[in-house]
């Protein structure tokens, strides 16, 4: 990818509940200390525990920009839930896209109840394939059940999210325990840097 594109554009997309606009903020924060300028935007759909929430953010070497994302203008697609990925391609998405996306479904309750189907991961992963230049996987639900608590996995993503060795995305593990201290109460911060960790030695590549 041409390193002098400006801005770059990420999209963070999940569902409610799993913490999407606080790894948004987190990120902002972290890319901010790095000397980059950050617009983010937040779009809803339902509001109930369970609606897609979608983060874009804006990173820029020196200028602001409008928060939302053009069509067909995204850079990296990072998916706390992969069907919400899948969606995020379909309108952001273009052939020099990159995906992360965690690996365990979030069902929707019109599939729990029986009324619609939720299509296979592995039918998933291939279309996010097929439209992206490059997928990871990161079993981010997993790691944060292990530590005992769900809403973990946003902080294994941001993990996973600062190996990927992107010239233009900065976000270091040893500048992110600041940007944890600015936003998190003390007593939570341990448990969140050793979830970020943790997704830093779960990335796999399809």
């Amino acid at each position: 990818m041409n390193s002098q594109i400006d801005p770059r554009n990420v999209i963070i997309t999940g569902v409610g509940g799993q913490g999407n606009v606080l790894a948004s903020q987190m990120m902002g924060q972290a890319l901010v200390q790095e000397g980059l300028v950050v617009t983010i935007g937040e779009t809803y759909g339902a509001s109930q525990r369970g609606g897609s929430v979608m983060s874009h953010l804006r990173i820029s070497q020196s200028e602001q920009w409008s928060p939302l994302i053009p069509e067909g203008q995204a850079h990296l697609v990072v998916g706390l839930e992969p069907l919400e990925a899948l969606r995020v391609m379909a309108r952001y998405g273009n052939p020099q896209v990159l995906t992360l996306t965690n690996d365990r479904p979030i069902l929707p309750l019109d599939v729990i109840a029986g009324s619609a189907d939720y299509p296979e991961l592995d039918e998933i992963l291939a279309k996010l394939a097929h439209f992206s230049q490059k997928v990871w996987t990161v079993g981010a639900t997993e790691i944060a059940l292990e530590m005992g608590n769900p809403i973990f996995s946003n902080m294994v993503m941001l993990g996973a999210i600062s190996t990927l060795e992107l010239d233009w995305f900065p976000l270091r593990a040893d500048e992110f325990k600041e940007v944890l201290q600015l936003l998190l109460p003390a007593k939570a911060i341990e448990q969140n840097l050793e979830a970020f960790r943790r997704g830093q030695g779960a990335v796999n590549e399809l």
